[in-house]
Order: C-alpha cells, then sequence, then structure tokens
C-alpha cells in the first residue's frame, strides 16, 4: 500500500505529508458512513487516509453488498480510475469518522514523475492490489467458504504488516467478512466456528485472532 509518514520519513518509497501537501493535496473530512464517490461517477481525486477507515463496494441488481477492500490510516484508494482519467468502478464510504488528503489527477501524476522513488513504490503497490484481485476472483469462483476465509484472513494479516509468527486480532466484522468473501453472514460464522474447533483459528470476545 501506498504509506503515510511524517515529515521527517526516510522509508525508501514512503510518502510525507509534507510532500502530499507540497503538491497541492488538501484535508477533507468525513462522518461515519458519509460517501466519498458514487459507482460511475467521473474520478476527479486520489485519496489517501490520514486517520479512520474506508471500504470500496458495489451493489448488485439484488442490493447485495460485494465490498472490494476495506482501507486504513496509511492506505490509498481510488489510483487507478484517477491515472486513467476513467470512472470509478465502485462506491467509497467512510466506515467511521475519517481524515483523508486528497489530490487531483494533475497534481498526483506532477508528484510521481518529479519523485521517482515514489513512482516506483506506487507502480509496486498497483502491481501488488491486482495480484491480490486476481487471487481474490479465484477464491471467488473456485473455492469453498473455509478457503476464502483462510485466504481473506491472510491478506488482512500481510495487508497489516503483522509476521506470520505473531498473533494478530482482525478487526473486520462478520458481515464485512461475509462481503468480501461473497458469502452470506451465516455460512461466515458456521465455517469459522468449524475452522476454530480445528486450531485454524482462534475466537475471543467475538474477535478473530489469527
Amino acid at each position: 500500500m501506498f504509506f503515510l509518514h511524517g515529515p521527517d520519513a526516510q522509508q525508501k518509497g514512503s510518502v510525507s505529508i509534507d510532500l502530499l501537501l507540497a503538491y497541492g493535496a488538501a484535508y477533507k473530512k468525513l462522518k461515519k458512513q458519509e460517501v466519498i464517490f458514487r459507482e460511475g461517477q467521473p474520478a476527479s481525486f486520489f485519496y489517501v487516509i490520514e486517520a479512520g477507515r474506508v471500504k470500496m463496494y458495489n451493489i448488485n441488481d439484488e442490493g447485495r453488498e460485494f465490498i472490494q477492500g476495506i482501507f486504513t490510516a496509511g492506505n490509498s484508494f481510488g489510483e487507478p480510475p484517477v491515472i486513467s482519467g476513467g470512472q470509478y468502478p465502485a462506491n467509497a464510504m467512510a466506515l467511521e469518522d475519517t481524515v483523508l488528503l486528497r489530490m487531483t489527477r494533475e497534481k498526483i501524476i506532477l508528484l510521481l514523475r518529479e519523485n521517482p522513488d515514489v513512482h516506483l513504490a506506487f507502480t509496486t503497490m498497483l502491481a501488488n492490489r491486482l495480484l491480490a484481485k486476481a487471487q481474490n476472483m479465484r477464491d471467488l469462483t473456485s473455492y469453498g467458504p473455509e478457503h476464502r476465509i483462510t485466504s481473506l484472513l491472510k491478506q488482512y494479516k500481510k495487508h497489516c504488516g503483522c509476521p506470520d509468527n505473531e498473533v494478530m486480532r482482525v478487526e473486520l466484522t462478520r458481515q464485512e467478512i461475509a462481503d468480501m468473501t461473497g458469502l452470506r453472514v451465516e455460512t461466515v460464522i458456521r465455517t469459522m466456528k468449524a475452522m476454530e474447533e480445528k486450531g485454524l483459528l482462534h475466537i475471543e470476545h467475538r474477535k478473530v485472532l489469527i
């Protein structure tokens, strides 16, 4: 992902808040459940989350929601359609009170042109996201509930930067897991209980530990 760091950040490929602001980024505050953009709208802005959580999702003809991704502090979203000059492929909504930095297409392209390390990190992030989406599509079309949930939780842990040998708490609701795997929430609850009995995960106080 495209991470935010403080003004003295030295990590290769990292992006400081000061750098984004220097290239014209502007703050935008949102309330919980406030819509940021809707599917089909012209992609006017690229976003980076300073604080809060955002989900990108589609709703099918039957009213069923499918979550494309959940993004947290330090993550960016909305990049591909902004860079291509297209339309947003999904809706985006704040899951809690959220603070964003947003940039226009012209400003983010200028930043990338003038900062090769950032450009490389940005391209790598997009490539990794495309690979993850390809894997998600394979899981949704080829595998059952346990494999889908296991794959999602592994991606979540990797996304959060948690080492494999450490235990972490999953900050996703059962409904969010269902909406990200194309399953019914009842199926998620039943499958995760079976996974716990197999020792594949642990559940404490209704939270999943992996």
